[in-house]
């Protein structure tokens, strides 16, 4: 079932990088928003499949508001840090600087990605595992 109160980040579930932020995101999401699904499990294929998007290249996040929009990118990151809120929502001033290059920013990460932090396996609370769908 779908909540269409929570924001449904989707990522590189066999990236170090990408789960590394994920589980900060985790860690910081005090106002419980987040939903969390790995871009190669069913939920997430589904999801890419749904809008036309391809399946195999990874290389991104989504960000998706059931009902309302789904973001991409810097976009996507940029979004995620306001709604986190505090100290994090100043991210939105990286909104002056053009998408092309805040995206080509993102795609130069996001190509050595895997070299930037290898694989862990963290240990979930509970709690913890309930915001992560397959």
């Amino acid at each position: 079932m779908i909540d269409q109160n929570k924001f449904y980040l989707f990522y590189d579930g066999d990236c170090g990088f990408c789960n590394f932020w994920v589980h900060w995101i985790l860690k910081n999401d005090s106002k419980d928003q987040f939903l969390f699904a790995s871009l190669q499990g069913k939920f997430g294929q589904e999801f890419l499949k749904q809008r036309g998007l391809e399946q195999e290249n990874l290389n991104t996040i989504y960000l998706w508001k059931p009902e309302k929009y789904y973001l991409n990118k810097s976009n996507a990151a940029i979004t995620i840090a306001e709604k986190l809120g505090g100290i994090y929502s100043l991210a939105s001033i990286f909104r002056i600087i053009p998408r092309f290059l805040r995206d080509w920013v993102y795609d130069c990460i996001a190509r050595n990605r895997h070299r930037l932090i290898k694989n862990s396996c963290a240990i979930l609370t509970p709690e913890q595992q309930k915001k992560f769908i397959d």
